[in-house]
């Protein structure tokens, strides 16, 4: 058993997210797991199983909004990893990134032992230099977790990998309703991974109108769009209703029965867990009842429907990450561009429908081990670029995607959840 080892991961939510199986497998073998990290990536650490405490620090080099490196703010962090007193550090980054710096600065601090992957010389500043194949995209946790496994750490049994967070949840029923709802999150850190505006409002509409409820979630500073986007239903003439009283079979992914993908020829872009998407709107048997009608064809009542409660919900800036973490979970599906709460939904269990810009490269950051749908045009011209802004005109990657294309991704993902027997 290792006694105290630093892991870092000074980056934002998501990509603290996709460090858990790593840091589970730094856990099993250690007997305290301090995790340093930035402020945009604190409150996801703390919801990671396997860390025993957070410190925080912000990276000139890494941190978006880059604070000056300063004496005083380099002897801080010296300080911070003077107290922890680790054994060893991992440092993990994404491709993009060098480790170098930050093993510069534990070396001074006086850190003994430093694994991180580097495809740069490291001299002295690394013991174990972890070497990978960039050109092959390898989803972000899988590799993190190969650094962990190059620096003596493994996964304990039974633990397959996936992402997680710690368990129990807070209970949200009081702001969402009864599970079985449709998330829609469409806040973005960057702009170039955004699907357009008055798409997302298009989406609440087509999914109430096809009888979902919807969920809209933000942080703070995103309260103005998930109001408007949430009154896109007004906008296109809907009144809050009808709904869905919606709800799913729990349990894990599965292929359907009776499923020939040749059907789905026009899904192929899209994939479950690196296959076609499945079959959405229909039963094995043909095709299912539209929601919002009974079997028969006739429609719900409407004191039935009006008993269910609003069709949409505006949660912008009113949930704590904890609390978003249980609103995800609590739904069928989660719509999500390139961003924290994609990562966020696949650590609670739900399926994505992921608007995916491919500035960054889908196999590496997709959201990880649930069933996914990837909508955007992957070999658009902004492919790889990193571009934190559209250079395309028109941004083709993402404007190109229908809000009728999301309600059938939705179909489908929610005919998957609903399958397992």
């Amino acid at each position: 058993m290792t006694g105290t080892v630093l892991v870092a991961r000074v980056d934002n939510a998501g990509d603290v997210l996709l460090a858990g199986p790593a840091i589970r497998a730094v856990a099993a073998s250690a007997r305290e797991v301090v995790l340093l990290t930035g402020p945009y990536g604190r409150a996801a650490a703390e919801l990671l199983p396997g860390v025993s405490r957070v410190v925080e620090w912000r990276t000139p080099w890494i941190d978006p909004a880059a604070p000056p490196l300063t004496g005083p703010h380099v002897l801080r962090l010296l300080r911070i990893v003077r107290d922890v007193a680790p054994e060893q550090a991992l440092i993990l980054t994404s491709l993009h990134q060098s480790p170098l710096p930050l093993a510069l600065l534990f070396r001074l601090a006086g850190t003994l032992r430093i694994a991180a992957i580097s495809a740069d010389y490291p001299g002295s500043l690394l013991d174990v230099r972890h070497v990978v194949d960039e050109d092959a995209d390898v989803p972000e946790p899988e590799r993190m977790l190969g650094l962990a496994g190059a620096a003596g750490f493994e996964l304990p049994g039974g633990d397959a990998g996936g992402l997680a967070v710690r368990r129990p949840l807070p209970d949200v029923g009081h702001l969402t309703g009864p599970p079985g709802y449709v998330v829609l999150h469409p806040g973005v850190s960057v702009p170039a991974r955004a699907w357009p505006e008055e798409h997302w409002a298009r989406a609440v509409h087509d999914l109430v109108r096809s009888g979902r409820r919807v969920v809209v979630t933000g942080g703070q500073d995103e309260r103005g769009l998930t109001a408007r986007i949430a009154s896109g239903v007004g906008q296109h003439g809907l009144s809050p209703g009808p709904l869905f009283a919606g709800g799913w079979m729990g349990g894990g992914p599965v292929r359907l029965r009776d499923w020939d993908e040749a059907e789905e020829s026009p899904f192929t872009e899209g994939w479950v867990d690196g296959r076609s998407a499945a079959t959405g709107g229909r039963g094995p048997d043909g095709p299912s009842a539209p929601r919002g009608e009974r079997p028969d064809g006739h429609p719900e009542s409407p004191g039935r429907q009006e008993r269910q409660g609003r069709s949409v919900v505006d949660l912008g800036g009113r949930t704590t990450f904890p609390e978003l973490a249980a609103v995800l979970e609590g739904a069928c599906a989660v719509v999500v561009a390139d961003a924290g709460p994609a990562h966020l939904a696949a650590a609670v269990g739900t399926p994505v429908v992921s608007l995916f810009a491919p500035v960054v490269p889908a196999g590496r950051w997709a959201p990880y081990g649930v069933p996914t749908v990837v909508l955007g045009d992957q070999e658009a011209p902004c492919r790889a670029t990193r571009a934190g802004t559209c250079p395309v005109a028109g941004h083709p990657c993402l404007s190109s995607v229908p809000s009728t294309r999301v309600v059938e991704a939705v179909d489908h993902l929610t005919f998957v959840k609903e399958a397992v027997t």
